[in-house]
């Protein structure tokens, strides 16, 4: 994808973006219909560009340090529903359509532990 790819509102949001010093932002992905948070991952100006093109979300795989199309192996893909960006530029949420797993662990969520008592408690079973 090309910068002559980029529609106005991409470049929109492009602009109100405030990118750390690794060229990155921080990305939300909650599931449209429920409110579930899936995951966070980071987002760099092409995975921003490229998700807005295509409605199939992309991210910047820090480990990897290339971009990351959610569900290029795994099948279980993003679908943009709607991309908001919060008051200050340095987060994004990807409000988005998930097809099975979101976590690489297979969990339908990355958030699947939670502080109970005096201990951490998995508090859901994998999907996949």
């Amino acid at each position: 994808m090309s910068e002559a790819d980029t529609t106005p509102a991409a470049e929109a949001v492009l602009a109100a973006l405030s990118f750390d010093a690794n060229g990155l932002v921080a990305a939300v992905a909650q599931q449209h219909d429920t409110g579930e948070v899936l995951m966070l991952a980071w987002m760099n100006r092409e995975a921003v560009r490229e998700t807005l093109a295509t409605g199939r979300v992309c991210y910047w795989s820090r480990s990897r340090q290339r971009p990351w199309r959610k569900g290029e192996t795994s099948g279980h893909v993003q679908r943009l529903i709607e991309l908001r960006v919060d008051c200050d530029g340095d987060a994004v949420l990807l409000r988005v359509d998930q097809t099975g797993a979101a976590c690489h662990t297979g969990q339908r969520s990355c958030f699947f532990r939670a502080a109970r008592g005096d201990a951490l408690v998995t508090i859901a079973a994998p999907i996949a």
